[in-house]
């Protein structure tokens, strides 16, 4: 990494804690209570390395190549990682006991692998169930009718621990619908909690990127996930 690189990603995540801190208290809360997630996808272990000394909280990877070379070559300097994108099952086992905490679990089946994985290892794997807010047909995640079983089934787990909710809003959503999208999430969130699932801590809000984390902030969004805003635009012709 050049000189110049370095300074931007300092400068970057300088800026992005600031407005994260003003779209906290803004909205009345602590800026403590929200969590920055470095979205490292292609990111080069040098990069992530050298963000990983910087005021950022966790890293998110989304695929399950990238967090295995990146956990074996220490590249969070002792930061959880997260893995963020959709886990298919067959990779299960790479990513339970690896990442700190799957955010994207979105049917029953996948539960029961990362349940068994998490069995096998004697483990309990922390998950976040991801919604599909924007019902698209191109995005993963459940939609609003089986959200509520899903939370059940994941709740009866012995090897998972339930820890929220995570969704991503339609890339054309402006600020007001993403607003809106933002506050149905809370609004999912608490009436999960109303639930009191056993062996469940629903205590993670996870939304909000690059260009409306502020805006998930103020609806209560506890984790952001940002990569472009710190990184700079991804070259997508390296290989995954």
């Amino acid at each position: 990494m050049s000189e110049a690189q370095k300074r931007q990603m300092r400068d970057a995540v300088a800026e992005i804690r600031n407005k994260m801190a003003d779209a906290a208290r803004a909205a009345g809360r602590d800026p403590k209570d929200v969590l920055l997630c470095a979205a490292c996808k292609t990111r080069t272990v040098e990069e992530v390395r050298y963000s990983a000394d910087l005021p950022i909280d966790l890293f998110g990877e989304n695929h399950v190549q990238e967090l295995v070379e990146k956990t074996d070559a220490a590249a969070y300097n002792g930061k959880p990682g997260h893995f963020i994108g959709h886990l298919q099952t067959n990779k299960v086992n790479k990513v339970v006991g690896r990442a700190a905490l799957i955010q994207s679990v979105d049917s029953t089946r996948l539960l029961d692998k990362i349940d068994a994985a998490a069995a096998r290892l004697d483990v309990v794997q922390d998950i976040l169930v991801e919604i599909n807010i924007g019902e698209e047909a191109s995005k993963s995640g459940v939609d609003a009718d089986g959200l509520f079983p899903l939370l059940e089934s994941a709740a009866a787990k012995e090897h998972i621990r339930l820890r929220g909710l995570m969704a991503i809003p339609p890339a054309d959503a402006d600020e007001t619908a993403a607003r809106r999208f933002f506050a149905q999430m809370r609004e999912l969130l608490a009436k999960a909690n109303a639930q009191h699932y056993d062996r469940a801590q629903m205590d993670i809000l996870s939304m909000g990127m690059s260009g409306d984390f502020t805006a998930a902030i103020a609806e209560g969004a506890t984790l952001v996930r940002i990569g472009t805003a710190i990184y700079g635009a991804r070259d997508y012709s390296k290989k995954m």
